[in-house]
C-alpha cells in the first residue's frame, strides 16, 4: 500500500486480485484498485466505509483533488473507497489496446461478458470481506453505480448498512427496447429547452451539419465526424452545463481561410474530446448489454428504435426547415466505424449485442422484501435515467425511500454533491 496527502486528506492506494468470473474462482485472475480516502484528522479513527460506484459503464471512479462535490461531506464521517470499477481505470482496463490479449472477437466477447453490474458486486463482496474484516459498509451509487447497488441488494444485502442512489434506479424489468423508447422524448425535451434558450444555435447546428453531409470530415486521431456523430453531441444536454458548453462549442464551429469557410481547429479539439470513446470504450460496448435479461438479444436497440422518431433523421430535418435535433444515451453500430478507439471492438459488439443468454440482474421477490436502509435522489425529467422507470422501481423496493427533484440534472451528485449526500443519509435515518 502506498498512501499520501492532499489538503486535508490521507490517500492510500488499494490493490485487489478476483477471479475473472466469479463462478470459476481458480480460473482467469484480473486487477482491482481501490482509492482510500480519509479525512486527515481522522486518518487512525475506525470508521464506517462507504464504496462508492461511478456511473458508465466504462468509468473509473471520479479523480478528486482534495476535498471537493459529495467527497468532502463523506469523509466527515466515513472511510471511502473509491472503486474504480473492473475494466476501468487501474482495474485491468478492457480497451483496444488490451483486448486482443483475450484472443478474437469470440474470446473478447466472452471476456466482456464478465464486466456486468453482476460481476462488478461481487468484486465489492470480495474487497469488503478483506477490507472490513467483514462489517457491512454503505454503497454510494451515481447512475451506472445505482444500478449496480440495486444489483447488490438483489444479491448480496447482508453486506450492506445503507445504500444511497443518485440518478440511477433503473427498470427491474424494462427491456433495452423501452428504455430507449422512453428515451428520446425526453431527448427532443432538452433539444427543446437548448433552442429556446439558444434560438441562434438552430442556424449553426443545420449549416455544421450540411457542411459535414457535403464533406467527409475526420478530426485529428481519426475520428470520423459524420452528421449522425455530429447528433450525438447532445449527449452534454443531460448535464447541468451541458446546453451551455454546447452552445459554446457550436458558436466556435467556423474559421475563415483561403479556401473559405472551414470547421476551425478549436471546434474539431472540443467536438472530439466530447465524442472519443478512447477513454471509455466499455461505455459503447457494453452500454446496451447492461440492460439485458433473459433470452432476447439487445440487437442494437437504440438504432431500431430511433427509427421510429423520424424527427431525428438528420436528412430530413435538413431537408426541412426545422432544428436539427441532437441525440444522446445511446450507442449505435456506426460508433464503432466512427471512432478509432471503438474499431477494433466492432466485431466484439456484435457478438454481445447478438447474444441470447444474459442472466438475470434483479430480484424482485428479494427487493420486496428487502431490509437495507435505501434512499434515492430522482432527478426529475434526467435524460439519462426515465424517471419514470425510477419509481416505479422505488415502489418495488421495500422501505425506499426518494428524493425527486429538479434542482439538478443528472450530474446533481457532482455539482452539488455535498447537499445530495447529506440530504441522503438523512433520509436512510429517518432523519426528515
Amino acid at each position: 500500500m502506498t498512501s499520501y496527502r492532499q489538503p486535508g486528506l490521507v490517500l492510500t492506494d488499494r490493490h485487489f486480485t478476483v477471479p475473472l468470473d466469479h463462478a470459476d474462482p481458480s480460473g482467469e485472475q484480473i486487477a482491482l484498485y481501490g482509492r482510500e480516502v480519509v479525512s486527515s484528522g481522522r486518518a487512525g479513527a475506525d470508521l464506517p466505509w462507504l464504496v462508492y460506484l461511478e456511473g458508465g459503464p466504462g468509468f473509473g471512479a471520479r479523480r478528486f483533488p482534495g476535498k471537493q462535490a459529495w467527497l468532502a461531506r463523506a469523509v466527515q464521517e466515513f472511510r471511502v473507497l473509491l472503486l474504480d470499477q473492473r475494466g476501468t481505470g487501474l482495474s485491468s482496463p478492457a480497451n483496444r489496446q488490451t483486448l486482443p490479449l483475450c484472443g478474437g472477437p469470440e474470446e473478447q466477447a466472452r471476456y466482456l461478458s464478465h464486466f456486468r453490474a453482476d460481476s462488478i458486486v461481487r468484486d465489492c463482496e470480495a474487497v469488503r470481506a478483506r477490507l472490513t474484516g467483514g462489517a457491512r459498509w454503505t454503497v454510494l451509487g451515481q447512475s451506472f453505480g445505482g444500478f449496480c447497488a440495486t444489483h447488490y441488494l438483489s444479491t448480496a444485502p447482508e453486506g450492506l448498512k445503507a445504500v444511497l442512489i443518485t440518478g440511477g434506479l433503473p427498470s427491474l424489468d424494462a427491456r433495452a427496447e423501452d428504455v430507449y423508447r422512453a428515451a428520446y422524448p425526453r431527448i427532443q425535451r432538452k433539444n427543446d429547452a437548448h433552442y429556446a434558450r439558444y434560438p441562434q444555435d438552430v442556424e449553426r447546428a443545420r449549416r455544421i451539419a450540411e457542411h459535414l453531409a457535403a464533406r467527409r470530415t475526420v478530426l485529428p486521431g481519426g475520428y470520423l465526424l459524420t452528421t449522425e456523430a455530429f447528433q450525438s453531441l447532445g449527449i452534454q444536454l443531460g448535464t447541468g452545463d451541458g446546453s451551455h458548453q454546447l452552445h459554446y462549442l457550436l458558436e466556435n464551429a467556423f474559421v475563415r481561410t483561403a479556401r473559405g469557410d472551414e470547421l476551425s481547429d478549436a471546434f474539431q479539439q472540443g467536438v472530439l474530446a466530447a465524442l472519443s470513446y478512447a477513454a471509455h470504450p466499455l461505455y459503447a460496448v457494453l452500454h446496451e448489454a447492461i440492460y439485458a435479461q433473459g433470452q432476447a438479444p439487445t440487437a442494437w436497440a437504440a438504432e431500431r428504435v430511433r427509427a421510429e422518431f423520424p424527427q431525428f433523421d438528420a436528412e430530413k430535418a435538413l431537408a426541412g426547415d426545422g432544428p436539427l435535433l441532437f441525440t444522446g444515451e445511446s450507442v449505435h453500430p456506426w460508433h464503432f466505424e466512427t471512432d478509432p478507439a471503438l474499431r477494433p471492438l466492432r466485431d466484439a459488439a456484435e457478438i454481445l449485442a447478438a447474444r441470447t443468454d444474459w442472466p438475470a440482474l434483479y430480484d424482485t421477490e428479494r427487493l420486496a422484501a428487502n431490509e437495507v436502509p435505501v434512499a434515492a435522489a430522482v432527478y426529475h425529467d434526467d435524460m439519462y435515467v426515465d424517471t419514470a422507470h425510477s419509481l416505479a422501481t422505488a415502489r418495488a423496493i421495500r422501505g425506499l425511500r426518494t428524493w425527486v427533484t429538479d434542482e439538478y440534472e443528472h450530474d446533481g451528485v457532482r455539482a452539488s454533491g455535498s447537499r445530495v449526500l447529506d440530504r441522503l443519509l438523512a433520509l436512510v435515518r429517518d432523519e426528515v
